[in-house]
């Protein structure tokens, strides 16, 4: 009776060799999404903020020229700033568009809590439509200080 069931066709270690052969394909594949999605960002640039002032005492400061600069130190006309309060307080959030020289103007009181000696103030830039940079990194800060 149990010689009907008993079949001898099956190769051993077939299960582990699928399973070896599935995590290197899977592995593989990884790798391969890892460097197709790379390809795309080659051709992008990250761009960072230049404050002046880079350092605002409370209360004297009203406006900051906002220098947007790519990776080569070259400024960016169009792209967009925003500021926003960080650890020192905003009235809302301030936006301005670089000008042909890549700077922008931004309008902005911070304020500090009662028992706060200095804070800062973020920016964030959406860089022009239809260029090769981006903005996904941190960037500088302002710091606002009390006197």
């Amino acid at each position: 009776m149990f010689d009907t069931l008993d079949d001898e066709r099956a190769i051993e270690g077939l299960p582990i060799r699928l399973v070896i052969a599935l995590v290197v394909g899977v592995a593989s594949l990884s790798v391969m999404m890892n460097m197709v999605s790379g390809i795309s960002a080659i051709g992008v640039s990250e761009l960072d903020v230049q404050p002046e002032p880079e350092v605002a005492t409370l209360g004297e400061t009203d406006t900051v020229s906002v220098a947007v600069v790519g990776p080569d130190g070259s400024r960016v006309s169009g792209a967009t700033v925003i500021a926003r309060g960080d650890s020192a307080m905003l009235d809302g959030v301030a936006t301005a568009t670089t000008d042909e020289s890549g700077t922008a103007n931004l309008d902005i009181d911070p304020s500090l809590g009662e028992n706060q000696a200095d804070g800062t103030v973020s920016f964030e830039v959406k860089p022009p439509a239809n260029s090769e940079y981006v903005d996904r990194r941190e960037n500088t800060a302002l710091l606002v200080i009390r006197e």
